[in-house]
């Protein structure tokens, strides 16, 4: 993986959280609620074109029932849904992977949506995620080509939010509600399975990439469903970690890893090539979870790198596999 695509992932995770490996999506994949039916009221909710704000103050005219909604990044509220989206986010090195399923066949975009792209896919409606991506006059050139309506950071950052915003727009407020109700009812499941089989241990998530490792916030994606969703704790190093100091996934040195205290270990291993070498340092090896053969390794292509109603069902998924028995 070049360091350039390590740090367009990065970026992206500073929102909600990304992948770039371009491996196809495991076996779990299929497990996932991966569309929620409209009711009538939602159908004649869309019927109409209506004129709504967004996060940056564009009054935004959102036209009835789009049917060529592009939607960067954001493809986990839209399958959600039960849209398939015009075109999926991609970097070099890949696509979301967990999502491959739902999004066969869908044309990728590069994850800077170039509006040279934009303009070839035709789109009648435009959802981004954050400000940031449409500076500099982006904005102007995506709202000629479609009505673009930005969720902003504060909605993007959380997903149930986003999920209820991008059901509003389409006029499936009540399918976007009866999604996160269905995630809560497995997340409660889940939690009730753990805490019967477990307790509340401990768990933390790494991800290694270029030899390095991260370390998830306890807010966002994986962190969020372990700790908020699931009631496992967290480990010391996430709970110590420095408020200012947080992002979604925070690197952490192999010397600061020696302190791990965490009774299970989730490794999201991105290294195909490098991770052996990596992984038979003596300090990984030396801490207790890895000595007492407690760590779930999880490949690139899995869903704990991002954050929506599919990728945490998916990750529920995986917990119950690996620590329920």
């Amino acid at each position: 993986m070049s360091i350039l695509a390590i740090m367009l992932v990065l970026s992206a995770c500073g929102s909600n959280n990304a992948n770039n490996n371009g491996n196809t999506a495991t076996e779990n994949t299929g497990t996932a609620n991966t569309g929620t039916a409209n009711s009538g009221a939602d159908n004649a909710a869309a019927a109409e074109p209506k004129v709504v704000k967004d996060a940056m103050g564009h009054e935004v005219t959102i036209p009835a029932n789009p049917q060529k909604i592009l939607a960067s990044y954001l493809e986990d509220p839209v399958v959600t849904l039960g849209d398939k989206p015009v075109a999926q986010w991609s970097v070099a090195n890949g696509i979301q992977d967990y999502l491959a399923p739902q999004l066969s066949g869908v044309p990728t975009i590069a994850y800077d949506l170039p509006v040279e792209s934009v303009l070839g896919f035709a789109p009648d409606l435009i959802i981004i995620g954050s400000e940031s991506s449409v500076q500099k006059g982006l904005y102007e050139q995506y709202a000629k080509i479609a009505p673009t309506y930005v969720l902003g950071d504060k909605v993007n950052n959380d997903w149930r939010e986003t999920l209820k915003t991008i059901g509003g727009l389409l006029g499936k407020s009540d399918a976007a509600d009866k999604a996160i109700a269905e995630y809560d009812q497995k997340a409660a499941d889940t939690k009730a399975k753990l805490e019967g089989s477990i307790g509340k241990k401990s768990a933390a998530v790494l991800w290694l990439v270029a030899k390095n490792f991260y370390l998830v916030d306890d807010t966002k994606s994986s962190g969020a469903v372990l700790y908020k969703d699931l009631g496992l704790t967290p480990p010391n190093l996430v709970s110590n970690m420095p408020a200012e100091a947080k992002a979604s996934w925070n690197p952490v040195t192999m010397e600061k890893l020696a302190e791990l205290n965490a009774d299970y270990i989730f490794l999201v291993n991105s290294d195909k090539t490098d991770a052996a070498e990596t992984l038979k340092n003596p300090v990984w090896q030396n801490i207790p979870a890895v000595k007492n053969k407690q760590v779930i390794e999880l490949p690139a292509s899995s869903a704990w790198l991002y954050s929506g109603k599919i990728a945490g069902e998916l990750m529920m998924d995986d917990v119950v596999k690996n620590l329920v028995k």
